[in-house]
């Protein structure tokens, strides 16, 4: 038997994301996943014959989605201009709010940043900004391998300490 909270909670944010790639209205969208649920919940007794479970609630979702637009479509012109500006408005909030998001995150980011030694400073940006390898790392600053092993574990590891102290606003 499965728990459909469990499952639900699981699931939801990324079957959001997931269907956000299909349409920008969240409403259809939280729609069309309600009615994902609703439909496993009803048809529980075939589970059995679901492989995989994620697989299907994916699949099942596209579908949905893409069912909804065939009715839609049947729509008159004036209906479906509607729908367009509505999704164009809350598009351009859903985006200005995902760039607030991500300005907030580079902020905390940058505040975490400083909070690590000049090397620890020097090897996340050569590894991460720069893309060089632990190999190419270990030229550049004159130490060994496993060196930079460490000191990589031990800046990635301050980070996380940095962001584990801090709430973070976004």
């Amino acid at each position: 038997m499965i728990d459909f909270t469990t499952l639900y909670n699981r699931h939801i944010d990324n079957l959001f994301a997931f269907g956000s790639r299909f349409s920008t209205d969240r409403e259809l969208l939280k729609d069309c996943i309600q009615d994902v649920f609703v439909k496993l919940y009803t048809k529980r007794d075939a589970l059995h014959e679901v492989d995989n479970l994620e697989s299907y609630l994916y699949v099942s979702l596209r579908n949905r989605i893409n069912d909804e637009y065939r009715r839609r479509s049947k729509m008159s012109d004036d209906e479906i201009d509607d729908v367009k500006m509505r999704g164009m408005a809350e598009t351009e909030a859903f985006n200005r709010e995902l760039q607030e998001q991500r300005m907030a995150m580079t902020a905390a980011i940058e505040r975490y940043f400083e909070k690590l030694s000049p090397r620890q400073q020097q090897i996340i940006n050569l590894y991460y900004r720069d893309q060089m390898k632990y190999d190419d790392i270990c030229r550049v600053m004159g130490i060994n391998y496993q060196s930079v092993r460490n000191l990589m574990h031990r800046s990635i590891t301050r980070l996380r300490e940095c962001a584990a102290r801090t709430p973070a606003a976004f």
